[in-house]
């Protein structure tokens, strides 16, 4: 018997979109263009439901185009992509919420979806009716509810309020609750879009762990939308990546977070505000631009990984004698802190600044960074008393490669292939 328990064959999802109303120029083209128009909405009429698989048409939106993949048993495969990629089209044909227009799925075994946690909540009940009623939505028996009611009050932290009617809840209790019910549906296949952006980072983990565990310990298939790339390379072994519908790239989880982020990151290596009273900050400082800068001062994208990067902060203060204090946060692809810094070793520090446009550049060395993408925050402070004139996050991003050349001296020496680790320092060996 196979292991495969989803088969996805060739399926498309089209919408038929409305057209901006034709303008006319004269009264005549009106006239005729109101004579032709029963025809005219006689023929939409009838083409509403006709979707042409082969034909571009003007009012047709293609959500998703020839998708085909299959999933074996206990695997989890991360789905990633800008919005409007086709995500969750995608996981609403699998958890059969929608047709698709062309192409067939095939499952084996049951399926509970987390695509909006907390539908079907009576806000007039409590939360212990809301359970019975939620898990009754998603296909739990009676038995079954009431044989794992202690589990799912317990994982979901909300047991003080439980005979509490819902309208009260925090937001965060309502997911917490929603969650906590669709988890211990104890499903073949668990399909999951975004639910876990809400709720505490404590809660947020405990989920992680409960998903882990379904995969791993229960042998189930989990599949995983999300923006955050550190929980899809976290849990998934395998990702795909959609590109305005479309396949662009499937495989090793790492592989195609690192393809969709080097070709379809939306975070440029310069950052420039011409208009300042839009800029980052407040009427003591403001952000002017921020660019990651060669020993030339020259910006760009890619840097080889024994070349010194600059990080160029261009900064405007209009509050005489302000005492400024720069702070940079690294982080990799997956959301990791690599390090912080702060301007400490600069003729900047701890002195007043004058009104005016001023520059200051944080040097990394050579040989240190690991191959990949850098996110950076910035961050400016009065030194005097903390407080944060600006705190900009995920504001630039630039990546570090090796080209393995022989005419200079990496950590990598001779290996090849991909080195693990944050950082990558070339030491003195003796």
């Amino acid at each position: 018997m196979s292991d495969t328990v989803l088969k996805v064959h060739n399926i498309s999802k089209a919408y038929r979109i409305g057209l901006k109303d034709q303008q006319h120029d004269t009264l005549g083209a009106a006239l005729v263009s109101w004579i032709k128009s029963p025809l005219r909405n006689f023929k939409r009429v009838k083409d509403l439901s006709r979707i042409h698989a082969d034909k571009n048409e003007a009012d047709i939106f293609w959500a998703l185009r020839n998708i085909s993949f299959e999933l074996k048993q206990g695997e989890v495969l991360g789905i990633i992509g800008k919005n409007g990629a086709g995500k969750s089209t995608l996981l609403k044909i699998l958890s059969r919420i929608t047709e698709p227009s062309s192409g067939r799925v095939e499952i084996y075994g049951r399926v509970a979806s987390l695509l909006e946690v907390g539908t079907g909540f009576n806000p007039e009940l409590t939360g212990r009716e809301n359970v019975f009623l939620n898990g009754t939505i998603l296909g739990m028996t009676r038995n079954e509810i009431e044989l794992k009611f202690d589990q799912i009050i317990y994982f979901s932290g909300v047991e003080k309020f439980i005979d509490t009617p819902v309208k009260r809840y925090s937001s965060g209790m309502k997911v917490r609750l929603a969650f906590a019910v669709a988890a211990h549906l104890d499903p073949d296949i668990l399909i999951i879009d975004e639910v876990l952006a809400v709720g505490d980072a404590e809660f947020q983990k405990k989920c992680l762990g409960k998903i882990q565990d379904v995969a791993g310990n229960k042998g189930k298939t989990v599949l995983f939308v999300s923006h955050d790339m550190k929980t899809i390379s976290g849990l998934c072994t395998r990702s795909i990546l959609l590109v305005n519908g479309q396949i662009e790239k499937v495989g090793n989880t790492n592989d195609v977070i690192d393809h969709y982020l080097r070709n379809f990151d939306v975070l440029d290596y310069k950052k420039e505000w011409p208009e300042l009273e839009k800029a980052p900050g407040d009427s003591a400082v403001k952000l002017k631009s921020i660019s990651a800068i060669d020993e030339s001062g020259t910006s760009k994208k890619f840097f080889d990984i024994t070349e010194k990067i600059g990080i160029e902060i261009d900064y405007v203060v209009y509050q005489p004698a302000l005492e400024i204090w720069h702070g940079l946060n690294f982080y990799n692809a997956e959301g990791v802190n690599i390090f912080d810094s702060h301007n400490i070793t600069s003729d900047y520090y701890n002195q007043p600044h004058t009104p005016g446009e001023h520059t200051i550049t944080a040097w990394i060395p050579g040989n240190f960074l690991a191959e990949g993408k850098v996110i950076l925050n910035v961050a400016i402070f009065n030194h005097s008393n903390h407080f944060i004139h600006l705190h900009e996050m995920e504001v630039i991003s630039f990546d570090v490669v090796d080209y393995l050349r022989n005419d200079v001296l990496s950590s990598r020496g001779k290996s090849t292939g991909k080195f693990p680790g944050m950082v990558r320092p070339l030491l003195i060996w003796k």
